[in-house]
């Protein structure tokens, strides 16, 4: 499991330590440098000499640009506030992942203003890193990193065999969770922490219904292939009481949280012991209790033995973990919350400690504290 991330010089970090967990929650206002970490994560597994057995890189060179971020060249990377040493020297970015074991890599990337790739001074398929590695979730096969920018309500969706069948990936957008579901609905989820309990079996296509009907009750989900194209086409109906089920809706017509939130349970759902999630946003387009299930979905993916790393705007979200704690879902030594916030001397990082009942050990200002202020306001 990855313990910590170190960053020096890139984008919105000068120098900082992010410390994590089975399950870390990044919290902050926008732009204080949330997205920057799971960037990072993602840079590393982009860079990685093959992802899942798929070759993308030599290993030698941080990868700007791939299907995971697309970080643009040198002069994006590099801290904006990056202060020259001495002339002619050659800025570096740091990167470091501290591990369990305990053990602790760090890579060193040279600056070129206008590349696409940064050389690194240690190999990402560097003999001497395979021990560490192995215990880093972020190299392992399983791993997700889902966006806040996912896909909307569609018509279609792209087929990939080899992405949604083959690896089980879902692309950071999601576009291809309606593949992986066609391709997966029939496989069991085998951990029993991420059962519903109002599931019909262990099936994942059962599982996803029970899951999603919390958000909208009775929905019943059908992936098709569509015959002759590289295309899947997703379908919504929905049960009622002493009524047959309604006819099937295409995703336009349907509510955008729907669509949007199917990618986040999949990955939750498929999560693989000792492999990586990075979820931005689980809350998007959700009203409060979906936002509270998707918070216990996470939890349940973690207890699952995956490592979650989830920004989060919401403050269900966050009771939702804290719940998960008081219920002994999850230690809180399991919990890591990481709120980011901007001065003028530059981001700094508050680490919040929750306690066996879920209770936080500080509530520094903007965390998660706009009910608070917005009540006072109106009680004064």
């Amino acid at each position: 499991m990855i313990t910590t991330l170190g960053l020096t010089n890139f984008k919105a970090f000068a120098s900082a330590e992010i410390p994590m967990g089975r399950y870390t929650l990044l919290s902050g206002l926008n732009s204080s440098g949330k997205s920057t970490v799971l960037q990072a994560l993602a840079l590393l597994r982009q860079s990685n000499l093959k992802l899942a057995g798929v070759r993308v890189g030599s290993g030698d060179a941080l990868v700007l640009n791939g299907e995971l971020v697309e970080l643009g060249s040198g002069q994006d990377a590099l801290h904006e506030d990056y202060v020259l040493e001495s002339p002619g020297t050659i800025p570096k970015i740091g990167l470091s992942l501290g591990v369990t074991g305990p053990s602790l890599v760090r890579w060193q990337a040279s600056y070129l203003r206008d590349a696409n790739e940064l050389p690194i001074d240690l190999p990402l398929g560097d003999p001497s890193l395979l021990g560490a590695l192995d215990m880093a979730t972020l190299f392992n096969r399983g791993f997700q990193y889902l966006r806040a920018d996912r896909i909307n309500p569609a018509v279609t969706f792209p087929k990939s065999w080899e992405r949604a069948a083959s690896i089980g990936f879902l692309g950071t957008h999601g576009e291809f969770a309606v593949d992986f579901l066609l391709h997966h609905q029939d496989d069991p989820v085998p951990n029993p922490a991420l059962h519903h309990k109002a599931a019909a079996s262990s099936r994942l296509l059962d599982q996803v219904e029970a899951w999603m009907s919390e958000i909208c009750p009775g929905v019943k989900i059908q992936a098709t292939a569509i015959e002759q194209t590289d295309l899947v086409k997703l379908g919504f109906q929905f049960t009622r009481a002493g009524q047959p089920m309604t006819n099937l809706y295409r995703p336009t017509n349907v509510g955008f949280g729907l669509t949007y939130v199917l990618p986040m349970v999949l990955a939750c759902l498929s999560a693989q012991p000792d492999a990586m999630l990075l979820l931005e946003n689980p809350e998007a387009h959700l009203h409060p209790h979906g936002q509270s299930v998707m918070a216990r979905l996470t939890c349940a993916a973690a207890a699952s033995g995956a490592q979650l790393v989830v920004e989060t705007h919401s403050d269900h979200v966050l009771n939702g973990v804290r719940l998960a704690v008081k219920h002994s879902l999850l230690r809180p030594d399991d919990v890591v919350l990481d709120y980011f916030s901007r001065g003028t001397a530059g981001i700094e990082i508050i680490k919040p400690v929750l306690d066996t009942d879920g209770m936080v050990s500080q509530w520094p200002p903007g965390f998660f504290d706009e009910w608070d202020r917005a009540i006072d306001e109106l009680l004064d």
